[in-house]
């Protein structure tokens, strides 16, 4: 979930939700000049149109940032019912006032303190109709009184909101949803956005287990927590969140945060902090491109158009030139940058390959990475095999401390591999992705051997005297 925009046009639709009407697309700031003229007066004072419009402004764009009506399947993003969202008349005139007025306030929306969202600002005219948020009619009283907007907003929203001002405009609605499904081994924002939703949901539905490490790794307690909800909500609990479970999570978020109601939980910053790169291009660095890098090497034993890469965890122009290979074998575009399709097409060809090899740990023998990074809260039977490689290295590092092989990565689990990792000079993470069960593997292949030679053998390496 990324900060909100103030997108180009809205989809409205022509009756209430369910109903068989209209949809119409058109441009959002009409849109809200079309509200303002079909629920306000123009002879109202300025102050009080302001605070009106922009209070319209905020509950629309809760509609769009929460994708409420999309989440539920529907392909539109607000109604112009009253019951349910606020009055619009398609074609109507427009008071030139109001055009005004909308013009210079349609990026502005309001907030709480400490939440992202725009408030869900609800509003009635206060005569017919009261409710616990802006009274129209109350509004002009106050703004008679002298009131600013902003105190207008404040008299009947709380002392704890901001207007947001200058919000920027993006070309379309926003689609939140991921363009590839997410599963095992998947990791990014998308990732994190679900552990972060999941979380939250599994205090109102306790079966759904903890995601231990809210990181961005869909590793395995996140894949149980998925299984659990979609068992829970009645979809297939296949541990794969595509459109039906990314919505049917963010449908149940919004609702257990309330985020639709003016005493709304509030999304905090850090809930929203794109924390993780969405691409990997030439100059980066780090564990993701030694991941990228291991996944290509590895597929170059099985597609002769597919060179051989030794993984270092640098972007250069070898890893973008293999890259640009891969997308010709896969028929992608060419440009060496690896985004969701090129990764999706690299990850899920180098899964098809890795999982016909079993995880199941056999003494002296040592397989490939599984494709899933092992970390904190992840219990699986690769997990057994990763503190067995660990346990037997240990014998011969003492600062590397033993493990008991549970197929649970608990705490001591992670001790081990972050003291592996300072072994090797690899980046101390705790997470054994790629880079650390490739170097684990084979130093317990180099270690294995050598303790198997005949005496007088030569061991592989120089002794000391």
């Amino acid at each position: 979930m990324a900060l909100p925009t103030v997108p180009e046009n809205i989809t409205v639709h022509l009756g209430p939700p369910s109903a068989p009407a209209e949809n119409v697309t058109i441009p959002f700031i009409h849109y809200i000049a079309n509200v303002a003229s079909s629920e306000l007066y123009p002879t109202w004072p300025e102050n009080a149109l302001r605070a009106n419009i922009i209070a319209q402004v905020s509950f629309a764009l809760n509609r769009i940032y929460t994708e409420y009506y999309r989440s539920r399947g529907y392909d539109f993003d607000i109604t112009n019912s009253t019951a349910y969202d606020q009055a619009f008349v398609n074609g109507r005139g427009i008071f030139e006032n109001v055009r005004r007025l909308v013009g210079e306030i349609f990026t502005t929306y309001i907030r709480r303190e400490g939440s992202v969202e725009p408030l869900f600002a609800q509003f009635c005219d206060g005569i017919e109709v009261t409710c616990n948020g802006l009274s129209q009619w109350g509004s002009v009283s106050l703004a008679n009184d002298g009131f600013s907007p902003f105190e207008i907003l404040r008299y009947y929203y709380g002392n704890n909101i901001v207007l947001m001002e200058n919000t920027p405009v993006t070309g379309a609605s926003a689609i939140s949803a991921p363009p590839f499904p997410l599963s095992l081994g998947s990791f990014g924002n998308n990732v994190r956005t679900v552990q972060l939703r999941l979380n939250r949901i599994s205090n109102n539905f306790p079966s759904i287990p903890k995601i231990l490490l809210t990181d961005g790794i869909f590793s395995t307690d996140t894949d149980a927590a998925v299984r659990r909800f979609q068992e829970v909500f009645g979809l297939t609990p296949d541990g794969i969140v595509g459109n039906a479970t990314w919505y049917a999570i963010q449908s149940l978020y919004i609702s257990v945060k309330r985020l639709t109601d003016l005493s709304s939980e509030g999304i905090s910053p850090e809930e929203v902090s794109q924390e993780l790169p969405s691409v990997l291009r030439e100059g980066d660095t780090g564990v993701e491109v030694y991941n990228l890098q291991y996944f290509i090497n590895y597929l170059s034993n099985y597609y002769s158009t597919v060179p051989a890469l030794r993984p270092d965890g640098v972007f250069g122009p070898l890893t973008k030139a293999a890259v640009e290979d891969v997308q010709r074998t896969f028929g992608l575009s060419v440009d060496g940058i690896v985004g969701p399709a090129t990764w999706y097409r690299i990850y899920n060809a180098y899964l098809g390959i890795a999982r016909t090899i079993s995880p199941t740990y056999t003494e002296g023998e040592t397989v490939p990475y599984g494709g899933v990074p092992l970390r904190l809260g992840s219990e699986s039977e690769a997990v057994r095999t990763l503190q067995e490689y660990l346990n037997f290295v240990a014998r011969y590092y003492p600062e590397i401390p033993s493990v008991t092989p549970t197929g649970y990565f608990g705490t001591q689990t992670q001790r081990a591999v972050l003291a592996f990792q300072r072994l090797e000079g690899l980046t101390q993470t705790g997470v054994a992705e790629a880079a650390t069960w490739s170097a684990l593997t084979a130093l317990y292949d180099a270690l294995y051997i050598g303790n198997r030679l005949r005496g007088g053998q030569y061991p592989g390496y120089e002794i000391g005297a």
